[in-house]
């Protein structure tokens, strides 16, 4: 299948190509603001399918939204008619279509002409209109509050608020892709105009907050729950406008004789990770916790694990290495302690079930001593 993107080097754009790159059967054509209106036709005439994506919405003269929007819809609908084929046709337009700003304007007399195209030509039209979109590589400072909160608050820079109380509505860029293809694979049928669900309603002080939030975390190691829903989308955005210098950050690191102790990340209500490393013959632990659990696991030496019950005494030990990845529990009223009894310095990652509280730490010194 051959398509053809308007608007290739815009934001949607990108997003676009880059999901359709990794499609063997597709062939992409791209249609740009540097390209003479005299190859639009030329272009039309090879599609099997158009994602209409071009258009003007910041200008210095208000003349350019007719000539952006309309008029290059028009004239895509003129080639399509000319080319004689019922070309399917996917447009994004604006909830400002239903405003009467020239934007708006222009943008509902884009639609006109795409559903003048599907009543008097029969060709299927798509059309989107899409309210706030957010993801990578929009342009900060545009159009966009979260893409030019983004761009600030990854690099320290001040941001500026009118009214924190202001709800916006925001769909993700992934989302909005995801039911571009669906349409183009012919997963859709029978809608003209289509709706990006999840959608999402926050103010503007709440994004501010929110994106603050995502930046301290490198600082008290604790994450927000950002595995799904808005915050997931959010994050990933946040994250693809860092600098490629602010890609890392430091951890603290604790050692002593016995080896490091790190700490990587933390959560809400899942606990934390972290690793600690021990030399041969060293041995950690000896304590037991009344509910805290633990899951280690040696990715790197030789370990003996030991355990007592603290009330019957009854004893359990095995032996785990880097080369077999075995998951060790720690299992509430059970002492336990780890040595290294390999030749070479032992790694060992951990997991949590709750952050460690030095005021309540659920921690308790106990030998595990010897079988007996």
């Amino acid at each position: 299948m051959k398509v053809l993107i308007t608007g290739a080097d815009g934001f949607i754009g990108k997003n676009l190509l880059s999901h359709l790159a990794v499609r063997d059967d597709i062939e992409v054509l791209r249609f740009t603001r540097a390209d003479s209106m005299d190859t639009l036709p030329v272009l039309v005439e090879q599609a099997d399918f158009i994602f209409h994506l071009a258009g003007v919405n910041r200008p210095e003269d208000p003349d350019e939204f007719k000539r952006g929007n309309t008029d290059l819809t028009r004239a895509l609908c003129a080639a399509i008619v000319r080319d004689g084929r019922q070309t399917p046709l996917l447009y994004t337009s604006s909830i400002q279509a239903e405003s009467s700003n020239p934007y708006g304007v222009s943008k509902r007399g884009a639609e006109e002409a795409i559903q003048t195209l599907a009543d008097e030509h029969s060709s299927p039209v798509y059309l989107f209109r899409l309210p706030n979109v957010f993801g990578k590589w929009a342009r900060p400072n545009y159009n966009s509050a979260v893409a030019t909160f983004c761009h600030n608050i990854s690099r320290d820079l001040p941001i500026h608020i009118n009214d924190p109380h202001h709800c916006i509505s925001l769909v993700y860029i992934d989302d909005v892709i995801q039911h571009f293809i669906e349409v183009m694979d012919g997963k859709r049928f029978g809608e003209s105009f289509i709706n990006i669900s999840p959608e999402y309603k926050i103010t503007v002080g709440e994004l501010a907050d929110q994106l603050c939030i995502f930046r301290d975390s490198r600082m008290s190691m604790i994450t927000e729950p950002v595995g799904s829903g808005l915050i997931r989308a959010l994050y990933s955005t946040y994250l693809s406008y860092l600098p490629p210098e602010r890609f890392t950050y430091d951890v603290p690191k604790y050692g002593d004789s016995r080896g490091v102790f790190v700490e990587m990340l933390k959560t809400k209500d899942s606990g934390q990770f972290s690793f600690f490393t021990a030399h041969p013959g060293i041995t950690r632990g000896g304590h037991y916790h009344h509910s805290k659990t633990e899951k280690f696991l040696v990715i790197k030496g030789q370990a003996c694990f030991r355990f007592r019950q603290i009330i019957t005494g009854e004893f359990y030990e095995l032996i785990t290495t880097g080369d077999t990845p075995q998951i060790v529990e720690t299992v509430p009223g059970w002492t336990h302690d780890i040595t290294n009894t390999g030749e070479e310095e032992m790694i060992v990652m951990l997991w949590a079930n709750e952050i460690f509280d030095r005021e309540h730490p659920d921690t308790f010194t106990c030998a595990v001593g010897t079988e007996a």
